[in-house]
């Protein structure tokens, strides 16, 4: 006893004292930890979800951005872990004359090293890694110990510091460090390659970690990184080949990265010059392998594209969707067969249908983020051309059918009828079916119940048949069983229907006898009712020219959107040139007809259609030589961006009056270039324009109600959106006119009121108020003129810090003043004035309710 005691000492360097510390250390508590640590490894694994749609990352580990206090931890195991690390270093730590006696100490410090890496704080693992660099040079695990702070490092985003001392070590260490070590340090080194997009770098690492390693799991990892480095760079054919060394391990491998790999593998695949035939079977056999079932919706998605690079459209619709049915956690993959189909329906002008699937697309996907917006705004943008779609199909049907005779319209409305009517003949002889079939329903149940009643209570020893004769004895015969003719009756009635007791009653014409009475007798009630009526159609048609016109206009108009939208827009230059030429067969007002045919210029220009492009260009210059789109196509050059008659210089110049206070202009001029400019996509900014003008002239309702027209004329602008933005946001904050208490304002003003039709000298009066201002130099004050409204201009000094000092300030101005001798002068600002809190005056200037503050004071 005296032995172990003397041995439990730290500070003795004897041999026993060493190894039973070591000892201690190594198969106690060092033992402990590295379970824990395991432990906790695994669970970091467990929550780490491969994105094979991504670049992998070497390694397998979510990196969190939640903040953690000090003393808290994200995972219990690694907590334990390192308190383990710490207890070793702090009870069987031999630290004699500056020297470690413990040779398990760095293995402590390399164990709270890596549960401090593996619990995302790496700072202080950072530290752990450093001391054992410091204090135990020549330990057996340095190599293992530099690989992880260069690790530490790299997540602490210090790549370029990590490759340097990377590349030193195998350089130094070339036939040294082996094995693991090896693997992990190339591994690592590819991976800080990667993190600085110098991925052609990373090539080489990953081949060198993927031959030494014996971890299968990594070498997978390290063939799949590569294959896609090489998809990056588009080398299939050396991508294949690290594909097919990860087919190679099959079962030894996760199956995720072996059915990824086949996938990765038949992305690949050369539709023009390969063996289609075969290729199909490839995707066929990998559907129907039973193993495969957990990775069926990237299989099925896999053979949609498939379909779809092969034009088979329908066959590509039925794959995406039964990708849909079976995907279940991989949001992206849904986001893509929503956003496919969505696209699918996009093609073939079934918008409606592609807005539903571009709205699953969004439910599936991160908010906030660019794909997220990318698809937000090709939906909204989707409503405009659903609406006008709608309105330009509902209209065109009304102008075709006002355009026939009388008696072709009673033809085609009689046809209409008749479908309703056939329509609601086939809804009432389902309903007497589904009437019919529970009532035998009801009485096969009744019957059967009755059945077991009787044998119950009359024969127990009743033969299988269940039926019983009239002397009681149990009997198999069909007709003496209930049930039995029950079920039979439903059976007939399904297959054959209703029939009469006649001869020939299997004859077709013999069917739905009920259908037949019913056109005779039962629907006579129902057909009736007025929308069995052509002639109430016909009632409903537009007579007047003025509701054709309106309806015509409407169309009309609509298409021209159209046309923009999927020209701007979508960059769909086909639609957009069949609605511009509808458009233009129709007789389109004047506003409509320069723009569109301008437009399809372009668009034939684009879609290298030279000689209708010609064509439409000398039609504009001769017909239109006046026009600005005239001058843009006699000199293509400038396109009159410089010219200033061009929007872009007009609406520069309309800009300046705006800041100039020149509301009245800005108003009257933006009226006549919206006029001038219809259809252009200027239009809009000279809208928004006018609409701040009103707004600072005639106040908060002028305002509010122009706003409001840019929002609903002019959806499909970036200047509608923000109009919009502004009634759903700033509207309801800027209707308030409460006035704000002046102890509740940081700055104030003092106003000098006149009137914009004055005679009197305003200039001169801003002059002599700037002169008195610059005398003040404990406050920083500025002087202003702003347009109350259409007669009233306010000069403002600003800056003052209370609404005493600011009457305080008036008055001295008032004041008399005198010489150095005492002789008086003449007062230089005696004009009446009142003074108001910043606030209270944005509040005036917006309402125009002077006269209302006026009477507070």
């Amino acid at each position: 006893m005296a032995i172990i005691a003397q041995s439990c000492s730290r500070k003795k360097d004897t041999f026993i004292n060493r190894n039973f510390h070591a000892l201690g250390t190594r198969y106690n508590i060092l033992y402990n930890g590295e379970l824990a640590l395991e432990r906790g490894k695994l669970a970091v694994n467990d929550e780490f979800t491969e994105n094979f749609w991504e670049l992998l990352p070497v390694e397998r580990m979510n990196i969190s951005e939640d903040v953690f206090l000090p003393g808290e931890s994200r995972n219990q195991d690694f907590e334990r872990a390192e308190e383990k690390a710490i207890k070793a270093i702090q009870k069987h730590g031999m630290n004699i004359d500056g020297k470690e006696k413990n040779y398990q100490i760095d293995e402590a410090y390399l164990l709270l090293g890596k549960s401090r890496y593996y619990d995302q704080r790496f700072v202080p693992a950072l530290a752990a890694f450093n001391n054992i660099l410091n204090k135990y040079p020549t330990s057996d695990k340095i190599n293992q110990v530099k690989i992880w702070r260069e690790k530490s490092n790299m997540r602490l985003d210090n790549n370029k510091v990590a490759i340097k001392r990377l590349k030193r070590l195998l350089e130094e260490e070339e036939g040294v460090i082996t094995g693991q070590d090896l693997a992990d340090a190339t591994a690592a080194l590819a991976q800080a390659y990667i993190n600085i997009e110098a991925r052609d770098s990373a090539l080489g690492q990953l081949a060198i970690a993927a031959n030494t390693t014996k971890i299968n799991r990594e070498k997978a990892r390290y063939h799949y990184i590569r294959g896609q480095l090489f998809n990056e760079f588009g080398q299939k054919d050396s991508a294949n080949v690290e594909f097919d060394a990860i087919i190679e391990m099959h079962r030894n491998i996760p199956r995720s990265f072996y059915i990824n790999a086949h996938l990765e593998k038949s992305n690949n695949f050369n539709t023009l010059d390969g063996n289609l035939l075969e290729f199909e079977e490839y995707l066929v056999d990998l559907e129907e392998n039973r193993e495969n079932r957990p990775f069926l919706d990237k299989i099925y998605y896999r053979i949609a594209e498939y379909h779809r690079g092969q034009a088979s459209d329908s066959m590509a619709e039925a794959y995406y969707n039964k990708s849909l049915r079976k995907t279940t956690s991989d949001n992206y993959l849904r986001a893509l067969n929503y956003e496919t189909l969505g696209n699918m329906y996009f093609e073939r002008n079934i918008y409606k249908t592609a807005g539903f699937y571009y709205d699953s697309t969004m439910t599936a996907m991160q908010p906030n983020t660019k794909p997220f917006r990318i698809i937000k705004k090709k939906r909204e943008n989707l409503d405009d051309v659903i609406y006008y779609e709608a309105v330009a199909q509902a209209n065109d049907s009304i102008l075709n059918i006002v355009s026939l005779s009388k008696e072709e319209q009673l033809a085609i409305y009689s046809d209409y009828v008749d479908f309703l009517k056939e329509q609601a003949i086939k809804e009432q002889e389902l309903k007497e079916k589904e009437e019919q079939r529970q009532k035998n329903t009801i009485a096969a149940k009744t019957a059967a119940a009755n059945t077991r009643a009787g044998k119950t209570l009359n024969n127990p020893n009743s033969l299988p048949g269940g039926g019983f004769n009239q002397n009681g004895s149990g009997s198999s015969f069909y007709f003496y069983n209930p049930s039995t003719v029950a079920y039979g009756k439903n059976e007939f009635l399904n297959i054959w229907g209703d029939r009469k007791l006649q001869d020939n009653w299997r004859l077709s014409n013999q069917k739905a006898n009920n259908v037949v009475a019913l056109k005779e007798s039962g629907a006579k009630d129902t057909f009736e009712d007025q929308k069995y009526d052509p002639e109430t159609y016909i009632a409903s048609l537009p007579k007047e020219q003025g509701q054709i016109d309106s309806i015509s206009k409407e169309r009309n108009f609509a298409y021209y959107q159209l046309g923009i939208i999927y020209k701007e827009k979508f960059k769909e230059l086909e639609l957009s040139k069949s609605r511009f030429e509808t458009l233009l067969k129709n007789s389109p007002e004047e506003r409509l007809v320069l723009p569109s045919k301008y437009n399809l210029f372009k668009i034939y220009s684009e879609l290298g259609l030279t000689r209708n492009a010609e064509a439409m260009k000398s039609h504009i210059i001769s017909s239109y030589p006046d026009s600005r789109y005239a001058e843009i196509l006699l000199n293509p050059q400038s396109e009159l961006a410089k010219d200033e008659n061009s929007p872009e210089a007009l609406y520069t110049n309309l800009y300046k009056k705006f800041n100039e206070q020149k509301y009245a202009e800005v108003i009257a001029e933006a009226d006549k270039q919206i006029k001038r400019l219809e259809g252009d996509g200027y239009v809009p900014k000279f809208e928004i324009l006018k609409a701040s003008a009103k707004g600072r002239l005639y106040g908060f309702e002028a305002y509010k109600e122009s706003v409001n027209y840019i929002a609903l004329n002019y959806v499909n602008t970036e200047e509608g959106d923000k109009a919009q933005d502004i009634l759903d946001n700033a509207i309801p904050t800027l209707e308030k006119k409460e006035f704000v208490p002046d102890d509740k304002a940081e700055y104030f003003n003092v106003i000098y009121q006149f009137n914009v039709d004055t005679k009197e000298d305003v200039e001169a009066f801003v002059t002599i108020l700037e002169q008195e201002v610059a005398k003040i130099e404990y406050f920083d004050l500025s002087v202003s003129k702003d347009i109350y409204d259409q007669n009233t201009l306010f000069i403002v000094v600003h800056g003052l810090k209370s609404i005493q000092g600011a009457r305080g300030f008036a008055q001295l101005l008032q004041s008399d003043k005198k010489d150095k001798r005492g002789r008086p002068l003449k007062p230089k600002i005696t004009r009446d004035y009142f003074a108001i809190s910043s606030p209270n005056y944005a509040i005036i200037q917006r309402h125009k309710n002077l006269n209302a503050y006026l009477k507070l004071e």
